[in-house]
Formats: C-alpha cells, sequence, structure tokens
C-alpha cells in the first residue's frame, strides 16, 4: 500500500511559536505510520525553514532546529516538493499533503496557505480568503454582524486613528463604556488582550493591542461562560458538543491558558441542551459565512442572566497540545486524534 507524504510544519515567526511546537509534537505523535512517511518542517523565530529527522522530543524544547538541516517547499507547481539542502546537493522530497500546525501570524492568516496555493499542494485547513478574515477579528466581526449573528457591542479603531486618542477613548467611554476588552486585531491566543475597568487602564491597553497589530478592536464586557465547540469538514461540516472554559485568571488569556495549572475545561458543558443546540447552530452558520474548510474551532460566551449565546472568535488552526479543547472535544464523541488527522487529510485531499 503506497503511504502518503504527510509534511508537518511548525514554529513560525509569530508570538506563538512555542504553542506551535506543542501542537505538532502531539499531531506528529498521533499520525499513523501505517498510512504515512511524515516529515516535520520547522520555521526559526527568525523565519529559517529547516528539515528535522530528529525525535519528538527535542521539539517542544527548541532543541530541535540544533539538529536540523536547511530546507523549503518549492512554490514551483511542476516540484510539488521539499527541497533539502544537503551539502552542496539539492534533494527533492515528493510532498503529498501539508499540515501547516501554525498558529498566529503568518501561518493562520492566509499567508503560508498562498505558499500552498502557489505550489499547487494540498493543505489541511482554510483557504487563503478565509484564513485572512478569520485571523483579522475586524473582518471577523464584520462578517458576523453581515450574517446577523449576535455578538457583543464593540469599535474597531487602527493606529491612524489612535494618535487623536482623546476622540477614540470618549467614542469607547459613550457607546461601550467599562469594562471593555481591548484587542489587536490580527493575534492569537488571546496575546495582547487587556480588560479595562478605567480612562487609564483603557489607555494602557490600547498601548499593548498597538504593540501586536496597527488595528485593534474594543468589545464591551460580556458577564458570562465561556464554551467553545469544534467543527469538522467542508461544504456540510459537523459540529462537536460544547466545551466550557474555567479560566484560572479573570479572563482567558495567554497565560491562563498555556501557564495556569489552575485553568479547567468541562466536557461536555454542563449547559441545557436546547443552548447546545444553538451554539451547534451559529458556530456552522459562523463557519460557512466565513467560507471555513477543513476546521475551525469557534468561542462563545452565554450571558448571565439573558442566556443568551453570544460569538466571541474564530480559530482555523486551534491548538493541539495536551490540554487544547479542539482534539479533547472530538475524542469525547469517540473521535481520537489519530482518526481525527485521518479526517482532516482526507478533506485536505478533497478541497485544495
Amino acid at each position: 500500500m503506497h503511504k502518503q507524504t504527510v509534511v508537518v510544519i511548525f514554529g513560525g515567526a509569530s508570538s506563538e511559536h512555542e504553542v506551535s511546537r506543542n501542537s505538532a509534537t502531539t499531531i506528529i505523535n498521533a499520525l499513523n505510520r501505517n498510512l504515512y512517511e511524515v516529515i516535520t518542517l520547522g520555521i526559526t523565530k527568525e523565519g529559517k525553514w529547516m528539515i528535522y529527522t530528529g525525535s519528538t522530543e527535542h521539539i517542544p524544547t527548541g532543541e530541535w532546529e540544533k539538529y536540523a538541516l536547511p530546507a523549503i517547499l518549492s512554490p514551483d507547481a511542476t516540484h510539488k516538493s521539499i527541497l533539502k539542502l544537503v551539502g552542496n546537493q539539492i534533494k527533492e522530497i515528493p510532498v503529498d499533503v501539508v499540515i501547516p500546525v501554525l498558529h498566529g501570524k503568518y501561518g493562520e492568516d492566509g499567508t503560508i496557505q498562498g505558499l500552498f496555493e502557489m505550489a499547487q499542494i494540498p493543505y489541511v485547513g482554510c483557504g487563503v480568503l478565509s484564513s485572512a478574515a478569520c485571523m483579522d477579528k475586524a473582518y471577523t466581526n464584520l462578517l458576523a454582524k453581515n450574517a446577523k449573528i449576535a455578538q457583543a457591542d464593540y469599535l474597531a479603531f487602527t493606529k491612524a486613528d489612535a494618535a487623536t486618542l482623546k476622540k477614540c477613548i470618549k467614542r469607547i467611554e459613550t457607546k461601550l463604556g467599562y469594562p471593555c476588552f481591548v484587542k489587536p486585531a490580527n493575534a492569537g491566543s488571546s496575546v495582547g488582550i487587556s480588560k479595562a475597568e478605567s480612562t487609564e487602564e483603557l489607555v494602557a491597553a490600547i498601548a499593548l493591542a498597538l504593540d501586536h497589530d496597527h488595528k485593534f478592536l474594543v468589545e464591551k464586557a460580556i458577564v458570562g461562560r465561556e464554551l467553545e465547540c469544534s467543527v469538522l469538514g467542508n461544504e456540510k461540516p459537523i459540529v462537536s458538543c460544547a466545551g466550557e472554559i474555567l479560566a484560572a485568571a479573570e479572563f482567558y488569556d495567554y497565560d491562563a491558558k498555556y501557564n495556569n495549572n489552575e485553568s479547567k475545561t468541562v466536557i461536555p458543558a454542563d449547559i441545557p441542551e436546547e443552548v447546545t443546540k444553538e451554539i451547534q447552530r451559529v458556530a456552522k452558520k459562523i463557519y460557512l459565512a466565513l467560507d471555513c474548510q477543513g476546521l475551525a474551532r469557534v468561542d462563545f460566551f452565554l450571558e448571565e442572566g439573558t442566556n443568551r449565546v453570544l460569538f466571541n472568535e474564530i480559530n482555523t488552526m486551534p491548538g493541539f497540545t495536551s490540554i487544547s479543547m479542539y482534539p479533547k472535544l472530538w475524542e469525547a464523541v469517540g473521535l481520537p486524534l489519530s482518526k481525527l488527522l485521518e479526517e482532516l487529510i482526507g478533506l485536505a485531499l478533497t478541497c485544495h
């Protein structure tokens, strides 16, 4: 039986480089070697591409870089291969499909997806436009609003807007009030997000968000429960049960996600069946509205008092670490990670 050559790309020049290494390790270890030849292609924080053939234990630590050789994915569609540099020779390694386990900038924003499209190599996940629109929270919210999907009240600004800071703050205080959340438009894993409860905190939060992107959003704080679900598929996606995040911090920021052992996930979430159905309905609606393919994790708030389901955000390459919600939700309904990866590879081969 012919084994398909699967390239797992990890790392990248983003603030989520370390999370990517952990996600990739989980995926590499779970891929069925009876079905796939697995190649690991790492990208350093500086943007250097290298092929790594050693033990996966060196990937989370970053030590893999010491044992790797220069290699790149060829953009030439007649190659469909990795070009590995061995001494003065270039070795071509044919590729069947790519799993880009890259979170955040350059990996989840349509950038690397454009390279795969040029190379005409099938890849797991959303396409160029969908990835870009989902990564940019300002555009995601705009498209959600157009699809009549309920979400928190928000305002979007650019760095140029922030030059007249007093005017910005007046708009925020008038329309949204306190507390509110300030987010970079393009950043993942809650990087650069702050909660502001006063003018002083708002000024600091805007400055932090602008450290990560030239655009930022301000959203009215929602008091409620944080729920997530996993979506799988192309034109006819299926949606998992809902899981609940019990954040150790005041909100589920980067540190609470990855560094605080007190953060917990509850699967399935202890919510009424009609709430689960509404989450699944809205998740499918936003997934299709944003032209997603392969996979996405969709996050919601269940508002206290009203029980309204409010869309929060969508992630086109969610975490695959040992604590990540996306694979855990599928595992809870009988789809273990190795089988989930087979499904994702199958979807990639039929849509890209």
